[in-house]
């Protein structure tokens, strides 16, 4: 159970404003329209906490300035003591309380010093977005379709599609990209073991939200459409 972490994304629409609550390597875009032009443009609202970004090495730097190793390439991987890449998460206690960095865990994840404070933090980062009126929907998902498919591909891919079943449309879209890049068929992908099929791709959950402006200027508790989907299920 010291091992188990999981990353976070939480957003709110209140007062006509959107709040995101970010934590580890998910991330969230907006699907806004182009003026009167048809056209559609992908916003990353969130930012990662992932080490293979310069800004978050850099945070690591600052937060432990006497720990050298603090982040690590590894086979052309940034990673956090060179055992994880995210640098916050729910759980993962291993890197933030030593007593649970030793046996039983493999030693693939124990620190060779001692501990003397939590490397990983579980703190969000906090945004804020007034909404606007061209603002059309919002596309909350895991790493596992950001690592597959661009912002510009995933908005387009909502944009240019009916609403019903965007985030299994996108589940299947990256998975398909995987499939490609490892030079199989999606079919065959799909009959691999879950197990091994992390390494072909990360686990990809997804959300898309589309946006109603005339409930969000009543401030009314109905809740707009919404598109769930797992790669799990799928």
């Amino acid at each position: 159970m010291a091992t188990v972490g999981s990353c976070c994304l939480v957003g709110v629409i209140c007062q006509q404003t959107l709040f995101v609550a970010n934590l580890g390597d998910s991330r969230v875009v907006l699907g806004k329209k182009v003026g009167n032009t048809g056209g559609i443009a992908a916003i990353q609202l969130s930012t990662e906490h992932n080490a293979n970004l310069e800004a978050i090495r850099h945070e690591l730097e600052d937060l432990h300035p006497n720990d050298s190793q603090i982040a690590v390439l590894k086979r052309g991987v940034w990673k956090v003591k060179g055992i994880i890449q995210v640098s916050r998460s729910i759980g993962d206690v291993y890197m933030k309380h030593a007593r649970f960095n030793r046996e039983p865990i493999d030693a693939k994840f124990r620190l060779p010093e001692p501990m003397d404070m939590p490397i990983l933090s579980a703190n969000p980062t906090i945004l804020s977005h007034p909404l606007h009126p061209n603002d059309s929907f919002l596309v909350f998902a895991s790493d596992g379709l950001w690592e597959q498919l661009s912002n510009e591909k995933v908005v387009d891919i909502v944009h240019s599609n009916p609403r019903a079943g965007s985030a299994k449309r996108l589940v299947k879209a990256a998975l398909q990209e995987a499939a490609r890049k490892r030079e199989t068929r999606y079919s065959d992908l799909q009959k691999i073991d879950k197990k091994v099929r992390r390494h072909f791709h990360d686990d990809i959950t997804v959300i898309v939200l589309f946006l109603n402006h005339d409930l969000i200027s009543k401030g009314a508790v109905q809740t707009p459409p919404v598109s769930i989907r797992s790669a799990l299920e799928h």
